[in-house]
Order: C-alpha cells, then sequence, then structure tokens
C-alpha cells in the first residue's frame, strides 16, 4: 500500500502511526542479524519501514535486496531511499525496477551526500543533477505508482530570511514535480520544528509531513549526530544530559523522557500530524522504550493477520495457506516457491504450481559461525547429550537449533515440558503446535486475525528418531483413529496411515463477515520437499565438528539412520492426546534395555 493511502486511512481513524528507519550493515553477519531485528520489532507494530541508500550509492545493491527482504519474508511494507550520488539513469532505473517487482510502492528521491572521499557534490555522467530530476524521473517512468517522498529539514527555519526563503523555493518546486508526502530530518528544538511547519503551510504545501525522531542512546551518540546535522540542541537537553554523560544508561532514560515529550508536544499542536518516523539506527531497545514512554502499543491486527507474516510482493499478496513445515525458516520456503505462477488462497493445491525449486536457490546454511555453533552447543558425545540440547531449546534455555533461528515461540510454552520430555524419550522435535479450541483471536499467546473472532489449532508435531523407536510409537499411534502421520526417510521412503490425497489443515480462524481462513496445513508433496532440508541441517550441524571426532560421527549417525516424521492429532479439544504414544513408546523402549533408562545413552537402535 502507498504509503499516504496509509497516512490518509489513520487521520480518518483518528490514531496516531508510527514507522522505523533502518540503514544496510557493511557485513553479512550485520545484515543476517539486522533482518533478525527488523522482524522481531514488527511486533512494535510499525506501520511502515524504510531502507537507506548509503552516501554514494555504495550499498545500492544491499538496499534493494532488503526491501526485497522485507517486503516478500518479514512482509512489511517498505520505503527505499533512492539517492543521485554515483547514479547513473541506467542504475537508478535497475533499482525502479526491483522494487516495484518487490512490491515496494513508496520512494524517498535524494540528492544524496557527497561520495566517500569528497568534500563537494557532483553528479555522475548519465545521472540526475537534483532531487527534483529524480522526483520527475520517477513519474515519467512509472506514473503514479510509486509514491514519491522528499525530505524537509527544520533546520532551515534558522536560516537568514534569503536562505530560508529560497531553500522553501526549492521545496515546493520539488512538492509541485509530484511528491506525496515529506519525510524531515531528525531535530530536537519543537519550537523550531513547529515554525517549520507553519512555514510550509503558508507557502502553500499542503501533503502529509512525517517528522523524524532520533531516540537519544548515548552522550556521544547524541552530539556526534547532532554536529553531522548540524542540529540545534536546545539548552534544557544538555542541562538535563551533561551531568551523566558517561552513564549511558542514564542518559538512555533521561533522553527518553526528553525525546517523549517532544513527541507529545508535537502531536498536540494542532498541526495534523498523527505520525512518527524513528530513526532507529539499526537499534532496539532506544526506540521500544520511546513507545513504551509514549504508551503507543500495536494493535493485534498490525501485528497478526494470519499465524504467519504476509508476503507484500505482488504475486503473493492474496496467498493464505502454506505447509507448517517451514514454520521456522521463511525464507528457505519463499525462494523454493519463487516461480510458482500462483500461491494458494482459499485451498491449498487448488492453483499451486506442482514442484518446489531446489535447494540451491536458497541455499542450506546454518545462522551461526563455527565459533558461534560451538558455543552455544558444545561438542555432544552421546545422543543423551544431543537430546538434552533440544530439551533446553523446548524449554527456552537454548536460544536457537539449525532448524529454528529464532528461540521458542510463545506457544510452545504451553506444551514445553512435554516436548522436552519427549526430547529425553529420544524423539528429537523440530517443530510443534499446541492443541487450541476456540481462543478469542486477541488472545496475546495464540491469537491472530482480525478482533472479535476465533482461532483453532491441532496439535502437530514433527521430530528425527531411530527405527526401532519409530516402531513402538506407531504400534500406539495407529490405536488412536484421531491421529495421522507421514514418515519419510533420507532416500525418500514415505509412509502414511492417511488416507486423504488432500491437505489437513490444523490452522483455522473463524472471524465475523468472513469464510473460515485455514492459514497452514499438513500435505505430503510439501512434507517430501521439505525432508531434504531438515537432513541437510542435520548433516550441516554434523560438519561444525571436526572430521573423525566423536561429535562428527555421532551427529552424522543420527541424521543418517533417523525417521523425519510428523504427527497431528486432529482432535483438538484434548490438547494432551498427541504425547500419549510417545510416553508409553518411550517407557517401552527404556525397559527394553539394561540400564532402564528413559534418556537413551547411545543412539537408540
Amino acid at each position: 500500500m502507498r504509503i499516504s493511502k496509509k497516512i490518509e486511512q489513520s487521520n480518518k481513524e483518528g490514531k496516531i502511526w508510527w514507522s522505523f528507519e533502518y540503514f544496510p550493515p557493511r557485513t553479512a553477519q550485520g545484515l543476517q542479524n539486522l533482518l533478525d531485528r527488523i522482524k522481531r520489532m514488527t511486533a512494535l507494530g510499525p506501520e511502515f519501514i524504510d531502507i537507506t541508500w548509503n552516501a554514494g550509492g555504495r550499498t545500492s545493491d544491499l538496499t534493494s535486496h532488503m526491501v526485497k527482504t522485507c517486503q516478500g519474508s518479514v512482509g512489511i511494507e517498505t520505503c527505499m531511499h533512492l539517492t543521485c550520488t554515483n547514479m547513473p539513469k541506467e542504475k537508478v532505473d535497475i533499482a525502479l525496477r526491483e522494487a516495484k517487482k518487490a512490491g515496494c510502492r513508496n520512494v524517498l528521491a535524494l540528492r544524496g551526500d557527497p561520495p566517500q572521499g569528497k568534500d563537494e557534490w557532483e553528479a555522475v555522467e548519465g545521472g540526475f543533477v537534483h532531487g527534483i530530476d529524480l522526483v520527475k524521473h520517477i513519474h515519467n517512468e512509472y506514473g503514479d505508482y510509486f509514491d514519491i517522498a522528499v525530505a524537509g529539514f527544520p533546520q532551515f527555519q534558522l536560516l537568514p530570511p534569503a536562505e530560508r526563503d529560497l531553500e522553501m523555493k526549492y521545496l515546493k518546486e520539488k512538492i509541485d514535480a509530484g511528491v506525496n508526502f515529506i519525510f524531515t530530518q531528525m531535530f530536537y528544538d519543537v519550537d523550531v520544528f513547529i515554525d517549520w511547519v507553519n512555514a510550509v503551510r503558508a507557502a502553500g504545501i499542503t501533503i502529509p509531513i512525517v517528522p523524524g525522531i532520533a531516540p537519544i542512546q548515548t552522550w556521544n551518540g547524541f552530539l556526534k549526530a547532532t554536529s553531522l546535522a548540524n542540529t540545534k540542541i536546545p539548552q534544557s537537553f544538555l542541562d538535563a544530559l551533561e551531568p551523566y554523560k558517561n552513564d549511558d544508561e542514564k542518559v538512555r532514560e533521561i533522553g527518553t523522557k526528553l525525546v517523549a515529550d517532544m513527541c507529545r508536544k508535537i502531536l498536540a499542536a494542532g498541526l495534523g500530524i498523527q505520525g512518527l518516523h524513528f530513526y532507529t539506527m539499526n537499534l532496539e531497545k532506544g526506540t521500544k522504550m520511546l513507545l513504551e514512554e509514549l504508551n503507543l502499543m500495536p494493535r493485534v491486527e498490525t501485528i497478526k493477520p494470519l499465524p504467519w507474516r504476509q508476503s507484500l510482493t505482488p504475486n503473493r499478496r492474496q496467498e493464505n495457506i502454506r505447509p507448517i513445515f517451514w514454520a521456522n525458516r521463511t525464507e528457505s520456503y519463499l525462494s523454493r516457491t519463487e516461480d510458482w505462477d500462483e500461491f494458494p488462497n482459499g485451498r491449498f493445491g487448488d492453483s499451486r504450481s506442482p514442484a518446489y525449486g531446489e535447494l540451491d536457490g536458497y541455499g542450506i546454511w546454518l545462522k551461526q559461525t563455527k565459533e558461534e555453533a560451538l558455543k552455544l552447543w558444545g561438542e555432544p558425545k552421546t545422543f543423551a547429550e544431543v537430546a538434552l540440547l533440544f530439551s533446553q531449546f523446548c524449554l527456552g534455555q537454548l536460544k536457537a537449533l539449525p532448524w529454528s533461528n529464532q528461540a521458542a515461540s510463545s506457544e510452545t510454552s504451553a506444551i514445553a515440558l512435554q516436548l522436552a520430555k519427549m526430547n529425553e524419550l529420544g524423539f528429537l522435535t523440530i517443530n510443534s503446535q499446541p492443541a487450541v479450541n476456540g481462543m478469542r483471536s486477541d488472545d496475546p499467546q495464540f491469537g491472530w486475525g482480525p478482533s472479535n473472532g476465533y482461532v483453532y489449532q491441532k496439535a502437530y508435531l514433527e521430530f528425527f528418531v531411530s527405527p526401532r523407536l519409530l516402531e513402538l510409537l506407531l504400534a500406539h499411534v495407529e490405536r488412536d483413529s484421531s491421529m495421522t502421520y507421514y514418515v519419510i526417510n533420507k532416500q525418500g521412503d514415505l509412509r502414511t496411515n492417511t488416507h486423504s490425497e488432500g491437505p489437513n489443515a490444523v490452522t483455522w480462524g473463524v472471524f465475523p463477515g468472513k469464510e473460515i481462513v485455514q492459514p497452514t496445513v499438513v500435505e505430503a508433496l510439501s512434507f517430501m520437499a521439505w525432508k531434504d532440508e531438515a537432513y541437510e541441517l542435520g548433516v550441516k550441524w554434523a560438519n561444525v565438528y571436526e572430521a573423525e571426532s566423536p561429535s562428527r560421527k555421532l551427529m552424522m549417525e543420527i541424521f543418517e539412520s533417523s525417521y523425519l516424521v510428523n504427527v497431528v492429532h486432529n482432535d483438538f479439544k484434548d490438547p494432551q492426546a498427541i504425547f500419549e504414544p510417545f510416553f508409553k513408546a518411550g517407557a517401552e523402549y527404556a525397559a527394553q534395555h539394561t540400564n532402564g533408562s528413559a534418556a537413551p545413552q547411545a543412539l537408540p537402535n
């Protein structure tokens, strides 16, 4: 959606909204960490985010990649910065084409800063000289497809009258060329900002103005940022902060209250401004503290319209059903289905392309470096030590496993003890969900979707298990007519007790004025495609350890010989029923071994 439409809609509803800015980091690890942070910060409820374009265009490809990822994987409306610096027309056109392909509808058009190592700005051959030239070019090539924003500078209000009036004339010319809204530079003097807004309106500029708000993180960072931008600092800020300049936590605490007071004055000034744009500096805590101080809490609908984040790329906007297997590996799922002509809407399988893409497109890799993996998982030498790691993850005591780069979800806590026991018994769980029977859609743990609805889930478990323990388990599972399963080995041999060729909906919601929504399913073709990925992640874990080491041999043995299994209990009114066969099979296995232990000391056979 175009940002101007979001602003218009918010104004009609009389609600305050907010948005976040991020910049491309310099390293691959930094990029992954930032994308993880962006995903977490969507829970703070921003209406949109924007991604900067580094001075000189040095990170242009990275900006385009981040826009694509945020639109597609994170599923949040994204505005792309675009500058004239070091950008010939051909490069601008590539960036705009990629943005449109990703479903991005918003561009902040800037002249940009001088290239690195130069004091003066200069146009490149075949490039644009002024921001207004870029605005006109975007309109000439794409009509009204993009909302176009430009930068506004409240500090210009402090210039000598002749310079101030000239800058206002330039701004008016850009607006008249077809600009939809204005992002302002950071500021801390609210009176200067209000005077500037009134001057902008007096110049006949009526489009929305979005104030740029910079949280105060540290004393040195505060001074550096205001110096670089030549931003006026009110004496009251200096008096409050300087006595604590060597105490970062205190500076952040006081700075949060100062900036929050500034935001309140803006919102109460009668300027028609109901939105705040936070310059996060890729940091999470400062922005979160500021939102909490302002008591700006996100709505349920803003965070979770479905159990998973919907993609905003054009061909996926109507997608509302996905297999559960990739619940913790969204980017991989998007990559492997990128070439599908249509995406499931209404029922999985009706309009879906018949094949998943190869693993090569996304690649199988661990988020952790070797050093990080060793620190996180150690060097297990027995099966019991491996099982303990899985148990610790389920209990929230381990922050990641190869199949999940994030800590266990909040709903996992409802069944954490049962999952931990399963792992101790030899069932290495990599995905799960508890049964839910008519929970309100605004429930903080299980809720999703529009207000006044009810959500449901069938209990689901996915795990690796040894052949012998599997046979004991299936003997119990097959006695319960409410349980269905798929079993597959590394070679791809599939076994199931289901007689249906269609998908099994394991999550659904009932909402006022809507058909029943079924966003998560279990089905055979997807499970077979997921199998290769699941096993390969186990091998990647094994490869963290030195060749011929006991840990490498143990992990390879586990993932070469184990079966991958998923089990659904279709009676969602009985949340504990799915675990009973596992506990019985585990007890039988323990009884058959001389040590009598429920936790195997070596690989179960």
